[in-house]
């Protein structure tokens, strides 16, 4: 079992170094095809013109987007060319968020940029968070400071629910990659006893499958920075989590687990659902 073919979610008009960085690294492990994916179109006009010059007007604005989808095009194959054996390239003049979910039929795993700010241009990139939720198939989300693809150790974010599940099983090529795996449920006090068997179970589960996970609880609450606390005593360079167990809209309101980890992730983080 592995990852054979992935997908890169390339923004236009923006660097997307970190990404190829750990798109390759992944694909190393995996001997895996990689597709780069882009695309964009023109947002709605705020005036409208007629005749020839609205037409030059059009074909000038569509030359400089094409431009565009031809350097992101440049930009991948200059990181991958001679590095990765079989590489892909797909484009359109679309909404990316439209056009990227949908190529992911073809791939078993997306990368993609972390969305800073929490904000990006629906016609020029497919946000973390729209690929989480359209794309049916896991989500590595990358920090721009990320230089490589460390596997050595990772943690597993659990939570029992079904998107927990889903991304354990999605990461298992990545877990059984790993020397050191650990699966962590933060919890009040009342809850560690059910806690603890529930995070033994998944690594017994793990173990299973080749991979020598070991289980602890903490006695918190279960936000994002107790969790990156667990991830940077442990040296972690992936955490694996299910995304989105409550709303999208409440997380985007109150925040959440999973909108820090599409927005400000400190590693590189798997998200399912």
């Amino acid at each position: 079992m592995g990852y054979k073919s992935i997908g890169v979610s390339m923004a236009v008009g923006s660097s997307n170094r970190a990404c190829l960085t750990v798109a390759a690294g992944l694909a190393e492990r995996f001997n895996a095809r990689v597709i780069g994916m882009a695309a964009t179109i023109l947002p709605a006009p705020l005036y409208y013109t007629d005749g020839s010059y609205g037409a030059e007007l059009l074909e000038r604005e569509g030359a400089g987007l094409r431009k565009s989808l031809a350097n992101a095009e440049a930009e991948f194959r200059h990181a991958l060319d001679g590095r990765i054996k079989t590489i892909e390239w797909r484009d359109s003049l679309t909404i990316a968020k439209d056009f990227i979910p949908a190529q992911a039929r073809s791939v078993d795993i997306v990368v993609t940029a972390a969305q800073e700010d929490g904000d990006s241009d629906p016609y020029a990139m497919a946000s973390p968070s729209d690929l989480v939720m359209e794309a049916g198939r896991p989500v590595l989300v990358v920090p721009a400071s990320a230089t490589w693809l460390d596997v050595r150790r990772i943690l597993v974010a659990w939570k029992d629910t079904r998107e927990s599940r889903r991304a354990v099983a999605d990461a298992l090529p990545l877990l059984q990659k790993a020397e050191e795996v650990t699966v962590a449920e933060v919890c009040d006090a009342l809850s560690e006893p059910a806690a603890s068997e529930r995070a033994n179970d998944v690594a017994a589960w793990l173990l299973r499958h080749g991979v020598a996970a070991s289980a602890i609880t903490r006695e918190d609450t279960n936000t994002p920075e107790n969790l990156e606390a667990i991830a940077s005593d442990m040296g972690a360079g992936v955490i694996v989590a299910g995304a989105y167990g409550h709303s999208r809209l409440r997380q985007w309101v109150l925040g959440g687990v999973t909108q820090h980890f599409i927005t400000r992730p400190s590693r590189c983080v798997l998200l399912s659902r």
